[in-house]
């Protein structure tokens, strides 16, 4: 781990397609862990901190979000632009090091990437059996994204982490 990374918190407006989630930040954590780390240290990070449900891929293609969970996303290789808070919502590019935390109900979609890239997402303690709605879908399940409890720790710097002041306060 690096030294922890000042926060880049966004909100984002429910836009008849995507929920987003009127009550949580997105938390962006640029350079929060050694680019140089494998997926498997990047999963013991997230373990060791109370997050599970680890995989590595890449980010879907189209815009969709999580009714049921948080989810954070560490970039373990390569680079990408992510659209977040659904079709009109703002750009980002990650590199390898980078951490999103995005809570419930947050659009995300890649829209490009470079071939190395991967992700290593993970979900909060009782989160990890997600469902996964695309834009324009599950509108009868936008009433619990506020139901969805925050997580413990922060997913790469533990109880006293970023992520812990941007939700918590």
């Amino acid at each position: 781990m690096h030294t922890t990374p000042d926060p880049i918190t966004r909100y984002f407006e429910d836009d008849g397609q995507i929920p987003n989630n009127p009550a949580l930040p997105v938390v962006i954590l640029k350079a929060a862990l050694d680019p140089t780390l494998s997926p498997d240290e990047i999963h013991a990070i997230q373990r060791g901190n109370g997050w599970g449900g680890n995989w590595v891929w890449s980010v879907f293609d189209y815009h969709h979000w999580h009714p049921d969970a948080h989810e954070a996303l560490c970039v373990a290789s390569g680079e990408a632009e992510l659209m977040l808070g659904g079709a009109g919502g703002e750009v980002f590019r990650v590199v390898a090091g980078d951490t999103l935390v995005l809570p419930a109900g947050t659009g995300h979609c890649r829209l490009s990437s470079s071939a190395d890239f991967a992700v290593c997402g993970a979900y909060p303690k009782g989160q990890e059996s997600y469902s996964t709605c695309r834009a324009g879908e599950g509108r009868a399940r936008v009433a619990g994204i506020a139901t969805v409890p925050l997580p413990d720790t922060d997913p790469v710097f533990g109880a006293d982490g970023p992520l812990m002041r941007a939700w918590r306060g």
